[in-house]
């Protein structure tokens, strides 16, 4: 008589590929960051799931999702990998951060809190890649393919983390030249007279950055755009008075903001991860870089405010 099937042990390579998958969402992607093929990848994912007896991944709209099983497996690939580490270095030798992390953000955020804190984070490590994908969008539902995203408004979403970065305000502004030609609007009557410089009405997907539209809704459009940095151009070229960011505006001299206490929309940033994603140390890491270049820019915005 025979006995049950002994449990099959699974491959500690096939965890670590299941580990890249799950932190990725994509197997293409995956593949990418193991030096394997797509092919090779699936096969490995395979023999894990015979291995282990069950489904490790489900296919959704945008990429694979963990089931159950896969949380564990995805555990104790963490484990070896934190054991594999162990073998990077000497002892007591800080441990280099490499990889690729991959980000999305609005323009704005992207240039001056993604990039400064991302330059300064690879100083310390070389080795570490950065993609940045500008958007301004609602958080996605299936986070594939992306490691962070970054948003205005807060996020609805479900399988992931949000985490408060902090706040910025918009204000309208128009150039000295544009000023001195049509005049400077004292009121909310008078600025409703003049063209507004802003997103493209029909592609906005962002309800919070609708303000416009609710506090000067006869406002006619004039050059708009899906780019705040061409917002910003616009305004000093005079094409109309934009809403701007404070932080990108207040930039340049010739740019003036008006009827400040009439506008004034303070908006908040929140950052969007898988839970998964925060074990990975460049990811980790990347998210502690943003929120620590965040906090130290909001702080430096509202002693400038304070000051003036």
């Amino acid at each position: 008589m025979t006995g049950p099937r002994p449990a099959l042990l699974p491959n500690a390579d096939d965890l670590l590929v299941l580990l890249a998958v799950a932190r990725s969402g994509r197997f293409v992607t995956a593949a990418d960051s193991l030096g394997l093929n797509h092919t090779t990848v699936s096969r490995r994912i395979a023999a894990l799931e015979k291995a282990l007896d069950g489904r490790v991944l489900s296919r959704t709209v945008g990429g694979w999702e963990l089931t159950e099983l896969g949380a564990r497996a995805v555990n104790a690939a963490e484990n070896v990998e934190a054991a594999v580490s162990l073998l990077g270095g000497p002892p007591g030798q800080a441990t280099q951060l490499s990889g690729v992390v991959r980000l999305s953000a609005t323009d704005g955020f992207s240039a001056y809190i993604a990039t400064p804190a991302v330059a300064a984070l690879q100083r310390r490590h070389p080795g570490l890649r950065v993609e940045i994908v500008t958007v301004t969008r609602r958080a996605l539902q299936h986070r594939s393919g992306l490691d962070i995203e970054v948003v205005v408004g807060e996020p609805q979403v479900h399988r992931a983390d949000a985490i408060l970065l902090g706040h910025y305000v918009l204000g309208m502004y128009a150039s000295r030249d544009y000023l001195a030609e049509k005049g400077t609007p004292a009121s909310v009557a008078e600025l409703t007279e003049h063209p507004l410089v802003y997103f493209v009405d029909s592609m906005l997907l962002v309800d919070d950055l609708d303000a416009p539209r609710r506090q000067v809704p006869s406002m006619r459009p004039s050059l708009s755009s899906t780019n705040v940095f061409v917002h910003v151009e616009a305004t000093r070229a005079g094409a109309g008075i934009g809403f701007l960011p404070c932080f990108m505006a207040d930039q340049h001299p010739d740019l003036v903001r008006l009827l400040p206490d009439k506008f004034k929309e303070e908006l908040p940033y929140w950052m969007v991860l898988r839970p998964e994603s925060l074990h990975q140390p460049a990811v980790a890491a990347v998210v502690d870089a943003l929120r620590a270049r965040t906090s130290a820019f909001t702080e430096a915005l509202q002693g400038r405010g304070r000051a003036g």
